[in-house]
């Protein structure tokens, strides 16, 4: 299974840090967010990856360079400016072929398991995706989503905070021209359809969205990541 890390966002909220880093570079317990995920990735025998770049993007590329490293091969997917979410996955399709692929956020650092998320792309059908969802964020206490009997729907009552982790059938994307594109109104299109399925994940997850909170991850055990 092919993998797409995104990675092409200004990082805006993390500025000063970011204006002369990109975001995924900025270290956590010494190595790079992005590294955190290749590693994890590599070692749950996901070693076909894609990582779309734009703001300070040849750095990223100078640093993870063809994935040698961590036993892994990296494609990159470049953008002039970033494409939002959606937008990335589009630009980058021809690169991650005609089977469900994975697409994970580099700016969040976790300890879930993706060697069994990729396990259920077999599941997936037509349009189909798969989220994983976490416990609201202090930051992000209204959520996102529903999550009822194993599908994700608009927010009714108790709601979750999706990942930034997600499975899709390259279908899902069909019929969308390269451009700037969000994901989420493609999230409601396909959950209104019951094509969104989801899974709660209660383990380590953190969104470094803010200079803050990644000096707390710092200040935390360098364990709160375990082993795939």
């Amino acid at each position: 299974m092919k993998v797409m890390l995104l990675a092409a966002g200004k990082g805006e909220r993390m500025r000063p840090l970011t204006l002369e880093t990109p975001k995924p570079l900025l270290r956590v317990h010494g190595k790079a967010l992005i590294v955190h995920h290749i590693e994890r990735l590599a070692a749950a025998g996901l070693r076909e990856l894609v990582i779309n770049v734009s703001w300070l993007g040849e750095q990223i590329e100078a640093h993870c360079g063809s994935g040698e490293a961590w036993g892994v091969s990296i494609r990159y997917s470049r953008e002039d400016e970033p494409l939002e979410t959606a937008g990335g996955i589009i630009r980058a399709r021809p690169l991650l072929g005609a089977e469900p692929f994975m697409v994970v956020n580099a700016d969040i650092f976790t300890s879930y398991p993706f060697g069994e998320l990729a396990l259920k792309a077999r599941e997936l059908q037509g349009g189909q995706g798969r989220l994983v969802l976490v416990d609201n964020p202090p930051q992000h206490l209204a959520g996102d989503f529903s999550l009822r009997g194993g599908q994700v729907h608009r927010p009714d009552g108790p709601t979750l905070t999706f990942a930034g982790i997600g499975l899709y059938h390259p279908a899902f994307f069909d019929g969308l021209d390269d451009g700037s594109r969000p994901l989420k109104p493609l999230l409601l299109r396909t959950m209104d359809g019951a094509g969104l399925y989801g899974e709660h994940f209660r383990g380590a997850w953190t969104d470094v969205g803010t200079p803050q909170r990644l000096a707390r991850l710092n200040e935390a055990p360098a364990s709160q990541a375990s082993t795939p």
